[in-house]
């Protein structure tokens, strides 16, 4: 393994570091730091250590989590091409908040590195800003973290959003935010994104390019028989890459997502896609949902809402009744109500399991 240079602008938390002086900064976060300044120690010897690769964990949202290894070479090559994709220059400043443990957060501090970005880290928090008076050209949050801040998310110039679901509500919110936010689309065996998507100052979009998913340099993309996605990404994957995930190809540059293979359900002979239909229902609904197929004697699967909390399902019924944009088809036939979601570890909805506690 060659050894992996560190751009001479890179800072972490404001200072500046030789290689080596960074491993022992390392060292020292590992023996002395919080929970999060650990993990980033942890990672950053992983990095300068001689082996050519890491090992990560999947998140575990579509099956169970699992570990991996990926070629530090293959996270280089993704760090320069988000870095090409977003224009971003050495001397940039950069907020790092998500955890190390999972690729999203080690990504960070690689693109940082090879960049020569200013990385400042925080704990990665349901809240992690909590003022404007600090910018920050580039940072990566999850939904949860952007809808807790929003207050404050004018003071990031560029923010990718990733790792669970984006909901309309959330888009709607942030829509004329002087910030500008994109949706990511990507997985650990891609080494995080391999394309993004706008979601607000849609006005400076061309209206055909709304909703789309544009890829990030040196990745092609095609479907198979099912519909699915396959993913030809060679300097971040070895292999390419089959997915579950629905899409629409638009050009060898851009596709339309339309949902996950696994999700469909199929009701009487209608297949119906939960995740088009909950895109309607996020409109109506403020609190987390979803909709699945149950065993059904008659249609083979029926069609319900499971909705988290304490809500009343016949105020919710009477909503889907009147809602627009929903065929016949795409209205659940049942209302489901639980207290608490399951969850995986990077706190996606578990679907299955989830839906296993009402079956059981």
């Amino acid at each position: 393994m060659k050894t992996i240079h560190l751009h001479p602008k890179f800072q972490l938390n404001g200072c500046s570091y030789t290689t080596e002086a960074l491993i022992e900064h390392a060292y020292t976060l590992v023996k002395e730091g919080e929970a999060h300044e650990k993990s980033i120690g942890d990672f950053l010897l992983d990095w300068f250590a001689t082996a050519p690769r890491i090992t990560v964990r999947t998140s575990g949202s579509t099956g169970t989590p699992k570990a991996i290894t990926i070629k530090k070479k293959q996270m280089v090559h993704s760090a320069l091409a988000t870095g090409e994709f977003f224009g971003l220059e050495a001397g940039n400043t950069a907020l790092h908040c998500l955890p190390t443990h999972f690729i999203a957060g080690k990504m960070m501090l690689v693109r940082a590195m090879v960049l020569g970005l200013r990385l400042t880290c925080v704990a990665p928090t349901s809240t992690p800003i909590y003022s404007k008076h600090k910018h920050y050209d580039f940072a990566a949050m999850v939904p949860m973290q952007l809808r807790n801040t929003l207050d404050f998310i004018d003071c990031i110039g560029c923010l990718i959003v990733g790792g669970a679901p984006f909901s309309q509500g959330l888009k709607n919110e942030v829509a004329h935010k002087r910030t500008k936010i994109y949706e990511t689309y990507g997985m650990t065996e891609t080494v995080t994104h391999i394309a993004v998507k706008p979601v607000n100052r849609l006005d400076e979009i061309d209206f055909d390019k709304l909703n789309v998913f544009t890829l990030v340099p040196d990745v092609g993309i095609s479907k198979d028989t099912r519909g699915c996605l396959v993913i030809d990404a060679p300097k971040v994957a070895d292999d390419a890459i089959i997915t579950n995930d629905l899409v629409e190809v638009l050009s060898e540059t851009e596709f339309r997502w339309l949902g996950r293979y696994d999700n469909v359900i199929n009701s009487g002979g209608i297949k119906l896609i939960p995740e088009q239909i909950e895109a309607v229902l996020s409109n109506l609904i403020s609190g987390r949902f979803f909709v699945a197929g149950l065993a059904d004697e008659v249609l083979g699967e029926k069609l319900v809402l499971v909705v988290e909390g304490t809500v009343d399902a016949a105020e919710i019924q009477k909503l889907l009744n009147s809602a627009e944009g929903l065929s016949k088809y795409q209205i659940p036939k049942q209302i489901l109500v639980l207290p608490k979601f399951l969850e995986t570890e990077t706190g996606k909805i578990h679907r299955s399991k989830t839906l296993g506690l009402l079956t059981t």
